[in-house]
């Protein structure tokens, strides 16, 4: 079993950053790839990001290119997606998965923690 706690979320304006943070435990070997997926109200989850074991391979959906970064630190189990110059349109709660295989489909990810809510707004 892989448990994983994400923090960092809250209330920001247009144009400002934030940085999520996940923190993995237990069985963290069987989840290589992290990812980060988002839900906003009335909408289907939608994958954001996912980082390889290696942090050498990174993918991020069309909408957060150049705007959002995944990164990872194996030492301390944790994944982070620092945000950008964040719109409204990223207002979500943003939900920490893992997996075994690099994919865009929540069903590609086995394991999800609980999630922390974004607000952008003015």
């Amino acid at each position: 079993q892989v448990q994983l706690v994400e923090s960092g979320g809250g209330l920001v304006q247009p144009g400002a950053s934030l940085r999520l943070s996940c923190a993995a435990s237990g069985r963290t070997s069987s989840t290589p790839v992290l990812g980060w997926f988002r839900q906003g109200s009335g909408k289907e989850r939608e994958f954001v990001a996912s980082i390889n074991w290696s942090g050498t391979s990174t993918y991020y959906v069309d909408s957060v290119k150049g705007r959002f970064t995944i990164s990872r630190d194996n030492a301390k189990s944790t994944v982070y997606l620092q945000m950008s110059s964040l719109k409204p349109e990223d207002t979500a709660v943003y939900y920490c998965a893992g997996g075994y295989r690099t994919g865009g489909r929540p069903s590609d990810y086995d394991y999800w923690g609980q999630g922390t809510q974004v607000i952008v707004s003015s």
